[in-house]
């Protein structure tokens, strides 16, 4: 606790600095140990993305019995899925072990990360880090370039700043998704099902046009959770599609805010977690 209180009186760059670093150590402790299995390792990363592949099969086949869906052709659903596919896979390979911390509170062994002279928060994140995760990141990017090479769009100097900008900014927040969803399970300790219902299924949502979707759920990713930010309406400039929401053509560029906005608001309610909680024998 000691170490604890010392930190919250660095600076904030000093904090983020240490929580980075932390994070780096785990994730190394974990990786060193997996590569002592490196054939295992193969294997699985090449089933991960034999299995990760099969989802955007069906989006192929699909398209044997129709041209376009919801206006959009089978690059254009490239794109997202690529996009939504990498974020998701970026978010899940480095703050994906975030979603375990039901289990260690239900096992009362979340007091020994807390006791740790590092943050509770990136220990999480990095714990049973696994590079196996990286079969999703592979099999995304390998979409999303097929996809940019065939598609048919005038690239401006902002679309091609846009699609790098969509894509840290949709890592960010999936990320906060992941961590702030998580976070409930301080209080309701059956939460990740909720939470694998906005990250995976999330994803999965964003893999398709926002025009097959009904409105109300549409306006809860812009308005609510700020899903349509990962890459509908920074998709709607980049491939100069008309715009389904009505809403202002800032909004298509609001990707970088509305992750600042997620990553505070996960942060609030990691933080407010952390007050709730009162230990194993609390």
């Amino acid at each position: 606790m000691a170490e604890q209180t010392l930190l919250t009186r660095e600076s904030p760059g000093a904090r983020t600095a240490w929580a980075l670093r932390s994070w780096w150590l785990v994730a190394a402790m974990w990786t060193r140990a997996l590569m002592s299995y490196r054939t295992s390792f193969v294997l699985m990363l090449g089933a991960n993305v034999v299995v990760t592949f099969l989802d955007f099969v069906v989006v192929i086949l699909m398209f044997r019995h129709t041209d376009t869906l919801g206006g959009w052709n089978l690059a254009e659903l490239g794109f997202l899925y690529g996009t939504s596919a990498l974020a998701l896979g970026l978010a899940n390979l480095f703050v994906g072990s975030i979603d375990a911390l039901g289990e260690r509170i239900r096992a009362g062994s979340l007091d020994i990360v807390l006791v740790r002279p590092a943050p509770a928060l990136a220990q999480l994140c990095a714990e049973r880090f696994s590079l196996r995760r990286l079969g999703r990141v592979a099999q995304a990017v390998g979409v999303l370039v097929w996809s940019l090479t065939v598609l048919d769009v005038r690239w401006t100097w902002d679309r091609v700043l846009l699609v790098p900008v969509l894509l840290v900014c949709g890592t960010l927040i999936f990320s906060a998704v992941f961590v702030g969803f998580a976070s409930l399970q301080f209080w309701w300790g059956e939460a990740s099902e909720l939470q694998n219902s906005f990250t995976y299924g999330g994803a999965t949502v964003l893999q398709y046009p926002p025009t097959v979707f009904a409105k109300e759920l549409v306006a809860g990713t812009v308005f609510g959770v700020p899903l349509a930010f990962v890459n509908w309406l920074p998709a709607l400039r980049i491939l100069d599609k008309p715009d389904p929401f009505g809403l202002p053509t800032a909004f298509q560029f609001a990707s970088p805010l509305a992750a600042l906005l997620a990553l505070a608001a996960a942060g609030l309610a990691w933080r407010a977690g952390l007050r709730a909680y009162r230990g194993a024998g609390g």
